[in-house]
């Protein structure tokens, strides 16, 4: 993590080495990614940098942390819908999540490559990334089963998995989909996919959802 002269530094000094930094991980491999180049655009010495975080992977932990602290911010900005089944809170959390990804593009990339990409010794933060992501899906499911509005006999470890695996893609298949370019995208909008279409692709995901997994009358 930074030391603590990094935080001594001017808010906009300070925040001017966090974009740049996000900028040449998101757009390159942990491998590729060079300090020398965040430096020089920085406008700063090499060696000023070594004041500030021990190596590459320092700060490369600082950005998976700040991705991590930025998107519980997020979601915290925003009150979870009462009085609702376990899919319309989820159909809520899905359309969240997709906010956050298409606001915060690139540390949401630099997140992602940390899961599948080459980054070196990220285990401890992506475990605890991860538990946060299964404490939320399992909560989710436990409170559908036992609200009944989801199958008893589900294997909640699978919908778990089903789960995460549409929060981390659904950013990208509706940028995909609906041919959104990422620079057209206006971050002050409470929601960012409100047009019929994209409407109609959330209706398909939670019609897949709740006829696999909810709960079968009769």
């Amino acid at each position: 993590m930074p030391k603590q002269t990094f935080f001594n530094l001017p808010d906009e000094k300070r925040q001017m080495i966090i974009d740049l930094a996000i900028d040449e991980f998101a757009d390159v491999s942990y491998k590729e990614a060079s300090i020398s180049r965040i430096v020089k655009n920085a406008g700063i010495a090499k060696g000023s940098f070594y004041q500030y975080f021990a190596d590459k992977k320092d700060l490369y932990l600082y950005l998976i942390h700040l991705s991590m602290e930025q998107k519980n911010a997020f979601f915290n900005k925003f009150t979870p819908p009462e009085n609702t089944g376990a899919f319309e809170y989820l159909r809520w959390a899905f359309k969240l999540r997709v906010q956050f990804e298409v606001v915060s593009p690139k540390l949401n990339r630099i997140a992602y490559k940390a899961i599948y990409g080459d980054a070196p010794m990220v285990d401890d933060v992506m475990v605890e990334g991860k538990a946060q992501a299964n404490a939320f899906s399992k909560a989710l499911l436990a409170r559908g089963q036992e609200e009944g509005d989801l199958d008893p006999g589900l294997d909640t470890e699978l919908a778990t998995f089903i789960f995460d695996s549409v929060f981390i893609r659904l950013g990208d298949y509706l940028l995909e989909r609906l041919e959104i370019l990422p620079e057209e995208l206006v971050k002050d909008q409470p929601y960012l996919f409100e047009s019929p279409e994209a409407e109609a692709i959330f209706d398909g995901i939670m019609n897949i959802l709740e006829k696999g997994m909810g709960r079968k009358k009769g």
